[in-house]
């Protein structure tokens, strides 16, 4: 089991696991090979963190959290793993006065495309999409989906309401979907300036009216980066699959134990496999009391438990939507944290699974990112003295901020 420290010195090539919880930040890394972990917290002790992200473009090495305590929340960043994080005079995003809303919490924070490298989203409760094309110093509020005529009658789910889904359309520049609990999915292909509710086929089991043009309380939607017109839906009673860019979803249920539960998360390689963790109702909890992730690897056709290395008796643990999460290396590593304080993770596609650390506040948010390497520019230089007789002085190391 990891001792935890003060602090995180993650390096290229490292795998970084950020867990958030209901009372702060952990941050864990391991080498690629996924065997030893080393992690450092709490950061923002006795705050609630439900966001979290890494932000590895243009050569930063970034850290974000969302923490809120009965203060307010705010967003704050690192750029050395966690040992120094910005605490900024006016908390940000911030609603414009005119919203006649304040900021309750924030559930998502998302890099922007590749090559838009200072563009970040925030998704945020009450139900609303900031945005930054600065890289995090400024936030405006995407009146677009805010002003949208359904708006008034989105209703809370169980967490509040809450846009707790980003996903940018890697392909097509003015596309991103977002998921609303309880409003049901959204899209834009104008960068914004309008939004399509798109739950065509979603069923809502607690309304009169089973298939309503919105309403519906998706937990959660994926998409893969090579095919991103196809989505996959985690809904609170439901699992679904769109092959046409969400304009109409169908039922992908069959041989799970529960439709109903929180997380969906996709093989970084494979946009055929994806991993759920079905829970029961009304407990909420995971079925027969054993510890079960779900993996479809043929688009939701069929789905196969994986239990090697978790509980398979009194084990009431529940993952919530944000709480699981994929890296990108091969084979891929999958990972999710428990309500119960458990964070578990598989570096074989889910195949088999160890703990990583147990004896933790409830787990909210769980994040993988591979640690990039520092452009030139921020490198540090050469330390080896030269050989006897060059006639070259010694390379003057230079100062480095991570």
């Amino acid at each position: 089991m990891p001792r935890i420290s003060t602090q995180t010195s993650a390096k290229s090539g490292d795998l970084l696991l950020l867990v958030g919880t209901t009372k702060g930040a952990f941050l864990f890394h391991s080498s690629a090979g996924r065997e030893r972990w080393k992690v450092s917290g709490p950061h923002f002790p006795s705050y609630s963190v439900f966001a979290l992200a890494y932000d590895g473009r243009q050569g930063r090495r970034r850290v974000w959290a969302g923490a809120q305590n009965f203060f307010g929340c705010a967003l704050h960043s690192s750029d050395d793993f966690g040992v120094n994080w910005t605490n900024p005079e006016t908390p940000s995003p911030q609603f414009p006065a005119d919203a006649g809303v304040a900021l309750k919490q924030i559930w998502q924070i998302v890099p922007g495309r590749a090559d838009e490298p200072d563009v970040l989203y925030c998704g945020v409760e009450p139900a609303a999409l900031f945005e930054s094309r600065d890289a995090g110093l400024n936030w405006s509020l995407v009146r677009g989906l805010f002003d949208h005529p359904h708006r008034p009658r989105w209703q809370p789910g169980g967490g509040g309401l809450c846009l707790h889904t980003i996903l940018p359309d890697p392909k097509n520049r003015g596309r991103i979907y977002v998921a609303v609990s309880s409003a049901g999915v959204y899209r834009t292909d104008d960068s914004g300036r309008s939004w399509k509710a798109l739950n065509q086929g979603v069923r809502v089991d607690f309304a009169p009216e089973k298939y309503p043009e919105f309403g519906q309380c998706v937990h959660k939607i994926a998409h893969h980066p090579s095919r991103p017109d196809r989505l996959y839906m985690q809904n609170h009673g439901g699992l679904y699959r769109s092959d046409n860019a969400a304009e109409s979803w169908r039922d992908i249920a069959k041989g799970v134990p529960s439709d109903f539960g929180f997380p969906m998360v996709l093989h970084p390689h494979d946009s055929e496999t994806a991993y759920i963790v079905p829970l029961a109702v009304p407990i909420r909890c995971v079925p027969e009391a054993k510890l079960r992730v779900y993996r479809t690897s043929n688009g939701g056709r069929s789905w196969e438990p994986l239990s090697r290395g978790l509980p398979q008796k009194d084990s009431y643990d529940t993952v919530l939507r944000d709480a699981m999460a994929a890296d990108s290396l091969q084979p891929a590593g999958i990972y999710f944290g428990t309500r119960s304080g458990k964070v578990y993770g598989s570096r074989n596609e889910g195949n088999s699974w160890q703990l990583i650390r147990d004896g933790l506040p409830p787990v909210v948010c769980v994040k993988a990112a591979v640690v990039n390497g520092l452009p030139d520019s921020r490198k540090p230089a050469s330390s080896k003295k030269p050989r006897q007789g060059s006639g070259k002085k010694p390379a003057r190391r230079a100062a480095t901020r991570a």
